[in-house]
């Protein structure tokens, strides 16, 4: 991977002034390469990952395994798209082992998830069963711890 998409990966928030230091380039030459790579869709796009649990903000998420039957000509990929554009969706993969889709899905309350399950998603031809887990806490988002513990605790070493 280039060195600057490594950098942006792991800190969307670096200005290209930074960026050209960090990389022996000039500013404009990292500005550059990043309309390049986000022209061609190489970046799609920024995020701050966000502590919700210290800006109060409730949202329900549930990781929802998915079987369907893949269609004739298009495989998994039509139904999975399909899927993946309902506005509840927060990510959409295709997985090996016992199910086809891993969907993690998010409202404002279990009664929106749930409806989102039995109406919307169980309800589309193609879709064989379905199986909800709710997420209960976030300890590791995209790589960034949530919380950090103070007290560091060591282990007792004996000989």
């Amino acid at each position: 991977m280039d060195l600057l998409l490594k950098l942006l990966h792991e800190n969307g928030a670096l200005q290209p002034a930074q960026l050209a230091k960090m990389l022996n380039l000039s500013e404009s030459e990292v500005a550059a390469k990043i309309k390049t790579y986000e022209s061609s869709q190489a970046i799609l796009g920024y995020r701050a990952i966000l502590n919700e649990e210290k800006i109060g903000l409730d949202i329900v998420r549930a990781v929802i395994e998915v079987k369907i039957t893949p269609e004739r000509d298009g495989g998994f990929d039509r139904l999975a798209e399909r899927i993946a554009k309902y506005s509840e969706v927060h990510s959409c993969y295709l997985m090996s082992g016992g199910y086809d889709l891993m969907v993690v899905v998010q409202g404002k309350n279990l009664r929106e998830v749930a409806t989102f399950v039995s109406e919307k998603l169980a309800t589309i031809q193609g879709v064989v069963s379905t199986a909800t887990h709710f997420m209960l806490k976030t300890y590791k988002e995209q790589g960034m711890l949530m919380a950090l513990e103070n007290n560091e605790e060591r282990l007792a070493v004996s000989p």
